[in-house]
């Protein structure tokens, strides 16, 4: 069985791979190197080197030119020459298909992971409970299924007919290759079969604790990966969500009761969101985003401080559709407000302003102008504007809580008449 997470113990260097392509620039490919970058630290690893091509799409057999290819094995060779341990495994900025995985390992003859994989390797690594264990196991296999033949390759030519010439149409024994593979597959359908339905009596053990929680309303935080939801939760619940400035650092959905003046509601930390979230991630994770999809409210976190954030509010906008939760309200939240930084133009420079020129009070007067009192800008590390965004809350989560259960606002209509005297 193929071991998915990388040992933080022993920090291993790696070689990262990325495509510059007809849909992707060379900047948006070195941003994305960057987050990968990225994913590879928090999965322990230590990045030495980046390789990217122009190419008009991946190459179907080893997703960079065959040039290329052989440009990173040299690399690998003459670093491991003067070190055999210096470089550990290359990874690729996208999915890889088994006969790319196939043939880039012949070639490369070191540990290759894509994208996914590496995410999946973070997830291994931070899931906590049994709920969150369960659905990256399940990912896992998922992931794992159509890419086992790979593995099987030292057995394919074994495999005989009924007689000594046994060939294609030959009837008769199969090889121990496809024997073992059959196996191994249905090993591991059996098990997902399991893994589902876990997560089918986890799902209805959470969808009755929802029921339980009374006449709240229910607010979802939600944005990408590391734009610090963990941190405003603990300031606005009061709690100790786990929070680390590493992608992932939250898997299981948090929910806390948080009560604003005379107001009780309940507040959920969601796991965060990346570009090319692998599909089966998505779909094994369903049951921790019911939080998402039953929320009244959506609080949209946004890490504003990062060059590519109007990107990554994109991304988020398109996970919360494939959720089923578009057209919910929501609230944007640009955090890291702090850590924004410009260059400011010389008097003398006429070039065009780009996204590094603009101050921020420029900034807020962007589209995000138009959105009113539907975002904020606040830091969550300095508390910047977090009573302002109280109050913010307050006054939303008290307009839904009137429109959903009109005959229970008489409760806090008391409150406030208390408050006054």
């Amino acid at each position: 069985m193929k071991e998915f997470v990388i040992s933080e113990a022993k920090a291993e260097s790696a070689v990262l791979v990325g495509l510059v392509t007809q849909t992707q620039d060379e900047r948006k490919t070195n941003e994305y190197l960057d987050e990968l970058a990225f994913l590879a630290e928090t999965a322990g690893a230590n990045v030495v080197k980046r390789f990217t091509q122009k190419l008009d799409a991946p190459h179907s057999v080893t997703y960079v030119g065959k040039g290329k290819l052989q440009e990173i094995k040299s690399y690998i060779e003459a670093m491991n020459e003067e070190d055999e341990n210096a470089i550990g495994m290359v990874i690729f900025d996208d999915e890889l298909s088994a006969k790319q995985l196939r043939n880039i390992e012949a070639e490369l003859k070191i540990k290759i992971l894509d994208r996914t994989s590496l995410i999946l390797d973070i997830f291994a690594m931070r899931a906590q409970t049994a709920n969150a264990k369960t659905q990256v196991e399940l990912a896992q296999y998922k992931y794992m299924l159509p890419r086992l033949q790979r593995l099987w390759t030292h057995l394919e030519r074994q495999g005989g007919g009924s007689g000594a010439g046994g060939g294609k149409g030959s009837v008769g024994l199969r090889g121990p290759g496809e024997t073992q593979l059959e196996m191994d597959k249905r090993i591991i359908l059996n098990r997902m079969s399991l893994l589902k339905q876990r997560l089918a009596e986890i799902d209805t053990q959470k969808n009755t604790q929802r029921k339980n929680r009374g006449r709240l309303i229910r607010v979802a935080l939600v944005g990408y990966t590391n734009v610090g939801k963990s941190t405003l939760m603990n300031l606005l619940a009061k709690s100790e969500v786990f929070a680390e400035n590493k992608l992932f650092a939250t898997l299981d959905t948090t929910v806390r009761k948080v009560i604003i003046e005379n107001l009780p509601f309940l507040l959920s930390d969601t796991v965060g969101f990346i570009r090319k979230l692998p599909t089966d991630l998505v779909e094994s994770f369903k049951s921790t985003l019911d939080e998402v999809r039953e929320a009244d409210l959506l609080v949209h976190v946004v890490d504003v401080s990062h060059p590519d954030f109007e990107d990554q509010i994109k991304v988020v906008e398109k996970t919360i559709a494939d959720l089923g939760a578009a057209g919910k309200p929501t609230m944007i939240v640009f955090n890291k407000i702090d850590a924004y930084t410009y260059i400011e133009k010389d008097e003398d420079d006429l070039t065009p302003r780009t996204r590094e020129n603009i101050t921020p009070e420029e900034l807020m007067q962007t589209w995000m102008g138009k959105l009113h009192d539907s975002c904020i800008f606040i830091s969550a590390k300095e508390r910047t504007n977090i009573d302002e965004l109280r109050q913010w809350l307050y006054k939303k989560i008290r307009e839904l809580h009137v429109q959903k259960y009109p005959y229970n606002d008489f409760l806090y209509q008391q409150y406030d008449e208390e408050e006054v005297e």
